[in-house]
């Protein structure tokens, strides 16, 4: 196993400041506030590996990344609005007044030596109610989605910057039939421990590539659908495919722009043209 964990990720330049050393002690104190003018590109350049792990060429990665001052809080602030939407909030406990039973005095006040009781179901017994128990709750919490957006970007920004992320040809051809030994000697080949944490990111998961690395406890293959944060911070090397590459500067680069918020301009812009009509008539 690791020896490290990858919320190292935090650690990098990305997320360290030299106006307030203990800035991580107001993560939950206010909500980050986001300007688009303070929003950076981060372009990196990573070697290209073919299947046989020789560098065939580069390529660039731009991806956006929060300013240094709201770095931490927004990566913070996505990656426990996952974990808390995770949680389904069903454990539930009986109180004392749930528990069946208990209707009846066990035994009469006085005259018998022991100490009173007036019910069963009192927690002090076994099989008795529960004290401040769970109960049925829900823990979901909303984000923007450029938020969150912004926070799986900036922490695949600072893997990059670390020097642990690679890219590698597409591969899926290469596995005729589900080999795991054939994925671990392609982990080596590619510069990755297979006792360490690693991410493959590619758009298409063929049958074989899965079931091959379905048996390595510290690989975690990933598509478009499932990229998470929790998984990019939990990783010591995150692997890439060029589709994966174009793919992730076109939905997280800089000149990325959703079909919502265009809508909601051309909506704005509708508003304003009704606006000036009516105040001229």
């Amino acid at each position: 196993m690791a020896s490290t964990s990858s919320i190292s990720f935090f650690s990098s330049s990305l997320f360290s400041t030299t106006k307030n050393n203990h800035s991580s002690y107001n993560l939950k104190l206010s909500k980050p506030k986001l300007r688009n003018n303070l929003i950076r590109s981060e372009a990196s350049t990573l070697p290209i590996l073919s299947f046989d792990g020789t560098q065939v060429g580069t390529t660039t990665l731009n991806l956006k990344s929060a300013p240094l001052e709201t770095s931490r809080a927004v990566v913070h602030r996505g990656l426990i609005t996952d974990l808390r939407n995770k949680r389904r909030g069903t454990a539930s406990t009986l109180t004392r007044g749930e528990v069946r039973g208990g209707g009846r005095k066990p035994y009469p006040q006085k005259k018998t030596g022991r100490a009173r009781r007036g019910s069963q179901t009192t927690p002090l017994r076994p099989g008795g109610g529960t004290v401040f128990g769970p109960k049925p709750k829900d823990w979901s919490v909303k984000i923007n989605k450029k938020e969150k957006r912004l926070a799986i970007s900036t922490a695949l920004a600072s893997a990059v910057e670390n020097e642990n992320a690679v890219v590698v040809e597409e591969f899926e051809g290469e596995f005729e039939t589900p080999k795991t030994k054939e994925f671990i000697a392609l982990m080596r080949r590619l510069g990755l421990d297979p006792k360490e944490k690693a991410l493959f990111f590619m758009t298409e998961v063929s049958e074989n590539v899965e079931r091959s690395s379905r048996n390595i406890g510290t690989l975690k293959m990933l598509t478009p659908r499932t990229l998470n944060l929790f998984d990019i911070l939990d990783s010591e090397k995150l692997v890439f495919t060029r589709s994966a590459v174009e793919f992730l500067n076109e939905r997280y680069g800089g000149e990325y722009e959703s079909e919502g918020e265009d809508e909601e301009e051309e909506l704005e812009d509708g508003t304003e043209e009704e606006d000036s009509t009516s105040s001229a008539e």
